[in-house]
Protein backbone atom coordinates (compact mmCIF):
# COMPACT_ATOMS: atom_id res chain seq x y z
CA UNK A 1 0.00 0.00 0.00
CA UNK A 2 2.93 2.41 0.70
CA UNK A 3 4.12 1.29 -2.55
CA UNK A 4 1.24 2.50 -4.74
CA UNK A 5 0.50 5.44 -2.39
CA UNK A 6 4.45 6.49 -2.94
CA UNK A 7 4.21 6.15 -6.53
CA UNK A 8 0.83 7.94 -6.85
CA UNK A 9 2.92 10.84 -4.83
CA UNK A 10 5.21 10.58 -7.49
CA UNK A 11 3.18 10.71 -10.72
CA UNK A 12 1.78 14.02 -9.50
CA UNK A 13 4.96 15.30 -8.90
CA UNK A 14 5.68 14.61 -12.38
CA UNK A 15 2.54 15.94 -13.92
CA UNK A 16 2.32 18.61 -11.52
CA UNK A 17 5.55 19.73 -12.81
CA UNK A 18 5.07 18.92 -16.30
CA UNK A 19 1.88 21.34 -16.13
CA UNK A 20 3.80 24.24 -15.00
CA UNK A 21 7.09 23.37 -17.68
CA UNK A 22 4.46 23.58 -20.49
CA UNK A 23 3.42 27.13 -19.29
CA UNK A 24 6.58 28.26 -18.46
CA UNK A 25 7.72 27.32 -22.33
CA UNK A 26 4.92 29.19 -24.06
CA UNK A 27 6.00 32.33 -25.74
CA UNK A 28 3.78 35.13 -23.05
CA UNK A 29 4.01 38.75 -23.47
CA UNK A 30 3.31 40.85 -20.74
CA UNK A 31 0.34 43.40 -20.81
CA UNK A 32 -0.72 45.31 -18.51
CA UNK A 33 1.75 43.78 -16.08
CA UNK A 34 0.22 39.98 -16.36
CA UNK A 35 1.59 37.59 -19.11
CA UNK A 36 -0.52 36.47 -21.68
CA UNK A 37 -0.61 32.81 -22.47
CA UNK A 38 -0.94 31.77 -25.93
CA UNK A 39 -3.04 28.75 -25.04
CA UNK A 40 -5.73 30.86 -23.25
CA UNK A 41 -8.38 32.49 -25.34
CA UNK A 42 -8.42 36.54 -25.64
CA UNK A 43 -11.12 36.88 -22.90
CA UNK A 44 -9.27 34.52 -20.53
CA UNK A 45 -5.89 36.47 -21.12
CA UNK A 46 -7.74 39.91 -21.17
CA UNK A 47 -9.23 39.74 -18.00
CA UNK A 48 -5.70 39.62 -16.26
CA UNK A 49 -4.35 42.83 -17.82
CA UNK A 50 -4.37 45.74 -15.52
CA UNK A 51 -4.50 47.41 -18.91
CA UNK A 52 -7.56 46.78 -20.16
CA UNK A 53 -9.95 46.82 -17.29
CA UNK A 54 -12.19 49.18 -19.14
CA UNK A 55 -12.47 46.78 -22.37
CA UNK A 56 -13.39 43.68 -20.20
CA UNK A 57 -16.28 45.78 -18.42
CA UNK A 58 -17.32 46.98 -22.21
CA UNK A 59 -17.26 43.32 -23.47
CA UNK A 60 -19.24 42.42 -20.63
CA UNK A 61 -21.66 44.62 -21.17
CA UNK A 62 -22.40 43.72 -24.70
CA UNK A 63 -22.54 40.49 -24.12
CA UNK A 64 -19.55 39.75 -26.39
CA UNK A 65 -17.56 37.67 -23.76
CA UNK A 66 -18.84 33.96 -25.33
CA UNK A 67 -18.33 35.31 -28.93
CA UNK A 68 -14.56 36.00 -28.09
CA UNK A 69 -14.03 32.80 -26.45
CA UNK A 70 -15.54 31.33 -29.06
CA UNK A 71 -12.56 29.23 -31.60
CA UNK A 72 -12.17 32.21 -33.65
CA UNK A 73 -9.39 33.05 -35.02
CA UNK A 74 -9.96 36.80 -34.33
CA UNK A 75 -7.90 39.96 -35.05
CA UNK A 76 -8.42 41.97 -32.07
CA UNK A 77 -7.10 45.57 -31.59
CA UNK A 78 -7.79 46.30 -28.00
CA UNK A 79 -7.58 49.50 -26.77
CA UNK A 80 -6.05 50.35 -23.46
CA UNK A 81 -7.84 52.30 -20.08
CA UNK A 82 -6.10 55.56 -21.40
CA UNK A 83 -7.46 55.14 -24.83
CA UNK A 84 -10.94 55.03 -23.55
CA UNK A 85 -9.92 57.97 -21.01
CA UNK A 86 -9.58 60.23 -24.27
CA UNK A 87 -13.00 59.50 -24.88
CA UNK A 88 -14.97 62.67 -24.15
CA UNK A 89 -16.16 62.51 -20.40
CA UNK A 90 -19.32 60.34 -19.44
CA UNK A 91 -18.50 58.29 -23.16
CA UNK A 92 -17.90 54.69 -21.60
CA UNK A 93 -20.40 55.19 -18.41
CA UNK A 94 -22.89 56.38 -21.28
CA UNK A 95 -22.27 53.17 -23.54
CA UNK A 96 -22.38 50.70 -20.82
CA UNK A 97 -25.79 51.07 -19.87
CA UNK A 98 -28.25 48.70 -21.39
CA UNK A 99 -30.15 51.07 -23.52
CA UNK A 100 -26.95 51.83 -25.34
CA UNK A 101 -25.87 47.46 -26.27
CA UNK A 102 -26.21 47.79 -29.86
CA UNK A 103 -23.70 51.01 -30.14
CA UNK A 104 -21.20 49.55 -27.82
CA UNK A 105 -21.54 46.71 -29.78
CA UNK A 106 -20.76 48.14 -32.84
CA UNK A 107 -17.88 49.95 -31.28
CA UNK A 108 -16.40 47.20 -29.98
CA UNK A 109 -16.77 45.01 -32.74
CA UNK A 110 -15.30 47.77 -35.14
CA UNK A 111 -12.32 46.63 -33.16
CA UNK A 112 -12.13 42.98 -34.33
CA UNK A 113 -11.28 41.44 -38.00
CA UNK A 114 -12.20 37.84 -38.47
CA UNK A 115 -9.24 35.84 -38.82
CA UNK A 116 -5.14 35.82 -37.27
CA UNK A 117 -3.39 38.66 -38.81
CA UNK A 118 0.08 38.97 -37.35
CA UNK A 119 1.67 42.83 -37.61
CA UNK A 120 3.64 41.17 -39.74
CA UNK A 121 0.91 40.36 -42.10
CA UNK A 122 -0.72 43.36 -41.82
CA UNK A 123 2.49 45.19 -42.53
CA UNK A 124 2.99 43.11 -45.73
CA UNK A 125 -0.67 44.03 -46.93
CA UNK A 126 0.42 47.57 -46.38
CA UNK A 127 3.42 46.93 -48.87
CA UNK A 128 1.31 45.02 -51.06
CA UNK A 129 -1.39 48.07 -51.46
CA UNK A 130 1.55 50.29 -51.57
CA UNK A 131 1.37 51.90 -48.18
CA UNK A 132 -2.21 51.43 -47.13
CA UNK A 133 -4.42 47.87 -46.81
CA UNK A 134 -8.15 47.69 -45.85
CA UNK A 135 -9.09 45.41 -42.81
CA UNK A 136 -13.29 44.71 -43.22
CA UNK A 137 -13.83 44.41 -39.54
CA UNK A 138 -16.79 41.96 -37.67
CA UNK A 139 -19.17 44.98 -37.48
CA UNK A 140 -19.27 45.23 -41.19
CA UNK A 141 -16.98 48.45 -41.05
CA UNK A 142 -13.44 48.96 -42.14
CA UNK A 143 -10.21 50.30 -40.93
CA UNK A 144 -6.97 51.42 -42.79
CA UNK A 145 -3.65 50.14 -42.01
CA UNK A 146 -0.10 52.34 -42.75
CA UNK A 147 2.96 52.14 -41.18
CA UNK A 148 5.21 55.15 -40.35
CA UNK A 149 8.79 53.30 -40.02
CA UNK A 150 8.49 50.05 -38.25
CA UNK A 151 5.21 51.29 -36.37
CA UNK A 152 1.67 50.41 -37.35
CA UNK A 153 -1.33 52.95 -37.40
CA UNK A 154 -4.70 52.37 -38.46
CA UNK A 155 -7.63 54.86 -39.31
CA UNK A 156 -10.96 54.65 -38.50
CA UNK A 157 -13.98 55.23 -40.80
CA UNK A 158 -13.88 58.91 -39.13
CA UNK A 159 -10.59 59.88 -39.27
CA UNK A 160 -8.83 58.80 -36.07
CA UNK A 161 -5.74 57.08 -35.93
CA UNK A 162 -4.35 54.50 -33.39
CA UNK A 163 -0.82 53.20 -33.14
CA UNK A 164 -0.53 49.32 -32.11
CA UNK A 165 2.03 49.81 -28.59
CA UNK A 166 2.27 46.04 -28.15
CA UNK A 167 1.87 43.66 -31.35
CA UNK A 168 1.19 39.42 -31.78
CA UNK A 169 -0.18 38.87 -28.27
CA UNK A 170 -1.00 35.46 -29.46
CA UNK A 171 -4.16 33.83 -28.27
CA UNK A 172 -5.66 29.91 -28.37
CA UNK A 173 -8.11 31.79 -30.91
CA UNK A 174 -6.61 34.32 -32.07
CA UNK A 175 -4.06 37.82 -31.58
CA UNK A 176 -4.37 40.67 -29.56
CA UNK A 177 -3.02 44.25 -30.75
CA UNK A 178 -2.69 46.76 -28.17
CA UNK A 179 -3.48 50.30 -29.77
CA UNK A 180 -3.45 53.82 -28.03
CA UNK A 181 -6.70 55.13 -29.08
CA UNK A 182 -10.50 53.86 -29.13
CA UNK A 183 -11.39 53.87 -33.03
CA UNK A 184 -14.72 54.54 -34.03
CA UNK A 185 -17.09 53.38 -36.69
CA UNK A 186 -18.93 56.11 -38.89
Amino acid sequence: MKKITLMLGIAMLVCGSQAVIAQKMEKTVMVGGAAMYPSKNIVENAVNSKDHTTLVAAVKAAGLVETLQSAGPFTVFAPTNAAFNLLPAGTVETLVKPENKATLTKILTYHVVAGRYSAKDIMKMVKKGKGSATLKTVSGGTLTATTKGNMLMLTDEKGGVAMVTIKDVNQSNGVIHVIDHVLLPQ
